[in-house]
């Protein structure tokens, strides 16, 4: 997405980014006068960094070594120690780089040790990409709301559990069913533990405590429920009575919680196929609903832009 709209972001902006540094588990490329990403993408498509003058060099390394201004966090999410996005985040506010990232491991698990680290070193943290997608959930609140103190969130923050409740409710399938073609049309991993257990959606859940409401939350402060033991008679009967079935996240009052609930068809958290949503209660202006997909690879550099950018331009560009 960079590739297409790096012209647009100058043009609008007056941003000009550079991409100088790519790395993965196989090594890192780097070029201080920009890598050529079309070049990068045709030669990585396998997985692998077969890039002109790449070289075995960790991502902390890489980090350290590298000359840059921000870093972009994308591995994977790991709930059980953060690792190795925990160390990538904290060596690069070290070497004085802004962070955007799309991990939620962190920041679930380590949230305010990571906030305080960034702002120790003067430097930018912005993590929109780790809840909701291209849903703008964090900065809606942060920013647009800055007058508002919110009170309250409850919402869907999984597409891959919406998507399996949706089809269950609209075509009667076992969650057995749906979750195999879930995981054929990509919605859901082929281990989907942390979306179907509840796990991605309470990760999540406590990034939003801790930045939108200033709570000192930790993953291990939800109580979490997930899907599995929906079968299509509860769906059905909810149904027969018009609700549905939705694995909601709510935070209030210090509490957090993350479990299927009843939700009136008529009601706003009732929405569909792979879509998130999550309801703001604010002390001013009330009830603030977005919607957005949540899931997706694009969704998800959207947001990561859209963070990049915010950084330019308050750092002058």
């Amino acid at each position: 997405m960079l590739l297409r709209k790096a012209q647009e972001y100058r043009q609008r902006y007056g941003v000009e980014l550079r991409v100088v540094s790519i790395t993965d588990i196989t090594g890192t490329a780097h070029s201080q006068d920009g890598i050529d990403l079309k070049l990068a993408l045709e030669r990585c498509r396998r997985g692998v960094i077969d890039y002109p003058g790449a070289e075995e060099m960790s991502g902390v390394d890489a980090i350290r070594e590298i000359e840059a201004e921000l870093v972009v966090e994308a591995t994977p999410s790991n709930i059980k120690n953060g690792e190795p996005g925990m160390s990538h985040m904290l060596e690069s506010f070290r070497a004085g780089k802004h962070v955007v990232t799309s991990n939620k491991g962190p920041l679930a698990l380590e949230y305010w040790k990571l906030v305080q680290e960034a702002e120790r070193r003067g430097v930018e943290f912005r993590f929109e990409a780790s809840v909701g997608g291209a849903m703008p959930v964090i900065n809606l609140a942060r920013e647009t709301l800055s007058g508002d103190r919110i009170v309250g969130i409850e919402g869907i923050l999984n597409g891959t559990t919406n998507y399996i409740l949706t089809r269950m409710t609209t075509e009667g399938t076992s969650y057995e069913t749906v979750l195999r073609e879930a995981q054929e049309l990509g919605y859901a991993e082929a281990d989907p533990t942390y979306d179907i257990e509840g796990i991605d959606t309470a990760s999540k859940l406590v990034i939003l405590a801790n930045a939108v409401m200033g709570m000192r939350a930790r993953f291990g402060d939800v109580k979490v429920r997930g899907i599995t033991r929906i079968t299509p008679e509860a769906v059905r009967l909810a149904k027969e009575r018009g609700y549905v079935i939705k694995l909601i996240g709510e935070v209030r009052d210090s509490r957090l919680e993350v479990a299927p609930r009843l939700v009136p068809e008529s009601h706003p958290l009732n929405v569909g196929g792979a879509l998130n949503v999550a309801m703001l209660e604010c002390d001013v202006a009330g009830r603030i609903t977005v919607i957005g997909k949540g899931a997706g690879a694009i969704e998800t550099q959207s947001a990561i832009l859209s963070d990049i950018i915010s950084i330019a331009r308050r750092c002058g560009g």
